[in-house]
């Protein structure tokens, strides 16, 4: 046997599996949690000033192949105006900002690319 073995007392608890168990996150909170096949892409930004980072992840959102899910795109930067850069290019192309994540040497800012439909016959 390869695991303790379990604890009789520990059987008819149903109040276990109502609490939530959730361990604490330097994550954003309201990151998408229930779509698992959403693919991540990655601007690496670092060292680039302001407007690159948002040219990037623009040149990035351009590129993409028509699908039907969201993807999910995380810029990192080092420039302290991608702070605003990145939500505002969000807010007027009409897509998801999600967070940012204050790392080591940079910040990781969660784009969600909402999926382009394809030209709709008339």
């Amino acid at each position: 046997m390869t695991g303790p073995a379990p604890d009789p007392s520990a059987e008819p608890s149903a109040d276990v599996s109502e609490e939530p168990s959730e361990e604490p996150s330097d994550e954003p909170s309201d990151e998408p949690s229930d779509e698992p096949s959403n693919e991540l892409f990655v601007v690496d930004a670092r060292g680039e000033r302001c407007p690159l980072p948002v040219i990037r992840l623009a040149q990035l959102v351009r590129d993409l192949p028509a699908g039907d899910a969201p993807v999910t795109v995380r810029v990192l930067a080092t420039d302290p105006a991608a702070a605003s850069d990145v939500p505002a290019w969000c807010r007027m192309r009409g897509q998801r900002f999600v967070g940012a994540q204050a790392l080591q040497d940079h910040t990781a800012y969660l784009v969600e690319i909402r999926p382009t439909p394809p030209a709709a016959a008339r």
